[in-house]
């Protein structure tokens, strides 16, 4: 099985009373908490795809938590993610580390970036059935301003009208969710499981503002 999570920032302790405002009490506390919440999902030969902004730790306290968590884990880079340059850290608990990446989730292409793409490749891509065929992930804006901007701009999208060449009409799409850990109780989350709690936020947002 294959998961996705952005934005732990283990070891970043603003974070609890700051932007996140997570509540924890310090950062050991919320360490501890991400590391139970991805165990208790993640076995040993799960993968898990991180979306940047795994540790502002320096390079031997993330090597520790590191080798505490289950999986093969994979890096899309982050600009928190600084300890890669940090004497000392071991890279080798990565099956890669990339600015950005394209892969193949259950027959479906998904677009793997720290910052979010609006314009993605494969974005006109649907199946037999008219389904998206292509996802966006990505993390950074957290649940800030700037991911209230993002959802504007997915829900004006979404709103256009395009044709095809045989003259039939459809929604022009945009598949982009933010993997942002608060969004999963600090779990990683399959594709399946991000697309279903991006729904339901859309939806509870949706009703708010009506």
């Amino acid at each position: 099985m294959r998961y996705y999570i952005a934005d732990c920032h283990f070891f970043h302790e603003s974070l609890n009373y700051q932007m996140d405002c997570r509540g924890f009490a310090d950062a050991r506390e919320m360490n501890a908490y991400m590391i139970e919440q991805w165990n208790k999902k993640v076995r040993w030969n799960d993968e898990v795809v991180i979306l940047g902004d795994f540790s502002v730790g320096k390079a031997e306290e993330t090597n520790r938590v590191l080798e505490q968590l289950n999986g093969f884990l994979y890096l899309i880079e982050g600009n928190h993610d600084r300890f890669g340059h940090a004497k000392g850290y071991n890279a080798a608990r990565f099956k890669w580390i990339r600015p950005y990446a394209e892969l193949r989730d259950n027959s479906r292409k998904v677009i793997l970036c720290h910052y979010p793409i609006l314009c993605y490749n494969g974005q006109y891509l649907f199946d037999e059935a008219g389904n998206p065929r292509t996802y966006m992930l990505y993390g950074h804006v957290h649940d800030t301003w700037d991911q209230r901007l993002m959802e504007q701009a997915q829900a004006l999208t979404r709103q256009q009208d395009r044709a095809r060449r045989d003259g039939t009409q459809y929604k022009l799409p945009c598949q982009m969710i933010n993997c942002f850990c608060m969004y999963s109780d600090y779990t990683p989350l399959s594709l399946d499981e991000w697309i279903e709690v991006d729904r339901k936020r859309t939806e509870k947002r949706t009703e708010e503002e009506n």
